[in-house]
């Protein structure tokens, strides 16, 4: 359950990610730079959360859900809202383009293996002497 906390309601953001990017990522400020704060975010990184005191105060705001977006909305719902995430088709020019990557990988690959076994046959027209 989610109170609106303007004109605009909450955020489109993620408690849980965010909460999750501030525990293990959040004197790198990845928690801002996912919630659009780009600026303080820097800063946070520049300063390693501030040394530590930041990261701990944003930790807190955001477990208590009182941390906000870019745009001043409340992170308040911990599931991701609808239609976030949820796209499982990609386009066709992709999925031919990720086809022929596949295909030179594989082609390289086989090359590769091909050349370690050269490499590992000792040579016998090699007089040793």
């Amino acid at each position: 359950m989610h109170l609106p906390t303007g004109p605009s309601g909450p955020s489109d953001k993620s408690r849980t990610i965010a909460l999750v990017l501030a525990f293990f990522l959040g004197v790198f400020g990845a928690h801002r730079f996912y919630a659009g704060k780009t600026g303080t975010a820097v800063l946070m990184l520049v300063t390693l959360g501030g040394l530590g005191i930041w990261w701990l105060y944003d930790l807190i705001l955001v477990a208590a859900g009182g941390f906000r977006d870019d745009e001043g909305r409340l992170v308040s719902d911990w599931e991701p809202p609808p239609g976030q995430g949820d796209q499982t088709t990609l386009p066709a020019e992709l999925l031919e383009e990720l086809e022929e990557l596949r295909a030179e990988v594989a082609d390289l690959s086989d090359r590769v293996d091909f050349a370690e076994r050269l490499l590992a046959k000792p040579r016998e027209d090699v007089p040793r002497g």
